[in-house]
């Protein structure tokens, strides 16, 4: 399985809420704090996204997708000057229609939740904010977006399960679309997953998490020094490529303990610790508790 197969498969998505709504004219709409990521497509018309902390607006065109990962607050404003006004009054006020209607201002997608632990620490190594704009990049999206569309404008029997799916396969596209995306300058797993030697090194840390691996064995598998390698993974991932290991074991490690019957001594082993005593301490400095207490209920 790949990188991005796995993060995802570990945070355990859940989809809370799929489906569209419009967006009516001259109205600037507050969305709160979340948790879990949105992924939304401008299906018809356009509007400006402005996501607290980033500093500038994004001007969302028909068929751009846009995912926030980090659960920040954001607005979506017909005009830049409007003053916001939260998503529940103006659904009272307004009644925001969930109707597509041609040549509308239309938005539709989804809000997964994941029922993985550990899914926070993931969370944050994302970029605040995907937007996916360029025209080969939404021709890609648009058999998804256009079913979602045909869905939500007809429902028939099973289309809210259909709806789901699809938002689930518009987050995925999205995300691996930011990836092979040159262009994409950042920091964390998913930028580095677009540098050709930084892939190949998670990769090999993903594929053989047990192995023994070195910065030396590592810098040799993508061709790289030692010293440029450990330079330039710090760079983009934000942290030492042997700290990212360790990072990785433990959260397949929490995953075992909490989702699979293994013995802690195996699940140690096969990690590439001899001993349990030092799988503890790693597992504690990353998460923040013992094994033990990780898999004690709450």
């Amino acid at each position: 399985m790949d990188p991005l197969s796995e993060m995802l498969t570990l945070m355990k998505p859940r989809t809370y809420v799929s489906g569209g709504f419009s967006v009516p004219d001259e109205v600037a709409i507050y969305f709160p704090q979340h948790q879990g990521i949105k992924c939304y497509a401008m299906l018809a018309g356009e509007c400006w996204l402005v996501v607290e902390g980033e500093a500038e607006p994004i001007l969302l065109r028909a068929g751009d997708c846009f995912v926030l990962p980090r659960g920040l607050p954001f607005q979506l404003k017909t005009e830049l000057s409007l003053e916001p006004v939260h998503y529940a009054v103006l659904r009272t006020q307004l009644g925001m229609c969930s109707d597509v209607v041609d040549g509308a201002r239309y938005i539709a997608g989804g809000f997964f939740g994941f029922a993985g632990s550990h899914a926070d620490m993931l969370l944050q190594s994302l970029p605040p904010v995907v937007h996916i704009r360029r025209e080969s990049d939404k021709a890609a999206m648009r058999w998804a977006l256009e079913r979602m569309r045909e869905e939500l404008r007809d429902p028939q029997p099973g289309s809210s399960l259909i709806t789901q799916q699809l938002a689930y396969t518009m987050l995925i596209q999205a995300l691996r679309l930011h990836v092979s995306d040159a262009s994409n300058a950042g920091r964390g797993w998913l930028a580095a997953l677009s540098d050709k030697r930084m892939r190949v090194a998670i990769s090999s840390m993903h594929d053989t998490p047990g192995h023994p691996w070195t910065l030396q064995l590592l810098a040799e598998r993508v061709g790289m020094s030692r010293s440029v390698f450990a330079l330039r993974f710090r760079e983009i991932v934000g942290v030492a490529p042997m700290e990212y290991l360790t990072r990785w074991r433990m959260l397949l490690a929490a995953d075992r303990l909490k989702d699979s019957s293994e013995s802690l001594s195996t699940i140690a082993q096969s990690l590439g610790y001899v001993s349990d005593s030092a799988f503890g301490k790693a597992f504690r400095r990353v998460m923040g508790c013992s094994p033990r207490q990780y898999t004690r209920p709450a």
